[in-house]
């Protein structure tokens, strides 16, 4: 296994190995599977960066439950900052039901504010949120979140999902950059 890559003009080193990856993984589908069992649970995980966490995160879901992946279009829009992201993909009812949010990884804790907001407008019983990676130094928010896998400093890390200008997001290990 190589301890560094490449990805066009920058160098990673391995940061969370594989291994490391699918215990935390585990750890977090045992609390879902004891903390919503028997509710009416959709999970849906946010592209393109979650695809890989949703799929391992919910091969460990031992409960009935539904999955869907949405995804965030952006737009120029009239809020302050000129950008507006809005979901696109919800086909499902989520009325009624406990939706876990599954991101990748949240930093500033700003996209998942708007996507939480979105998503009340649909009228869910309750919404989780479970993120494979926490950057607590960058989070601004200030939201609790439900189901963390690992917190990280706040580095440009790749891989298992995450990329750099749309490469490295088929590395099964997390990658580091290179200072």
């Amino acid at each position: 296994m190589s301890k560094r890559v490449k990805i066009l003009d920058k160098e990673f080193d391995i940061f969370i190995h594989h291994d490391q990856i699918q215990e935390a993984i585990e750890k977090v589908a045992k609390r879902l599977n004891n903390d919503l069992a028997g509710k009416d649970v959709i999970f849906l995980g946010i592209l393109n960066g979650a695809f890989m966490f949703a799929s391992d995160l919910y091969k460990n879901i031992s409960f009935p439950s539904q999955i869907s992946f949405l995804k965030l279009a952006s737009y120029v829009g009239t809020s302050s900052s000129g950008k507006v992201k809005r979901l696109i993909g919800i086909n499902e009812d989520i009325q009624n039901k406990t939706v876990v949010v599954i991101e990748d990884i949240i930093d500033t804790g700003f996209t998942m504010e708007n996507i939480i907001k979105q998503l009340k407008g649909y009228e869910p019983a309750e919404i989780k949120i479970a993120t494979f990676l926490f950057k607590p130094d960058a989070y601004q928010t200030g939201k609790p979140i439900d189901y963390i896998g690992m917190e990280i400093p706040n580095d440009f890390i790749v891989g298992y999902g995450l990329d750099y200008n749309g490469y490295g997001r088929n590395l099964k290990h997390i990658y580091k950059i290179v200072d």
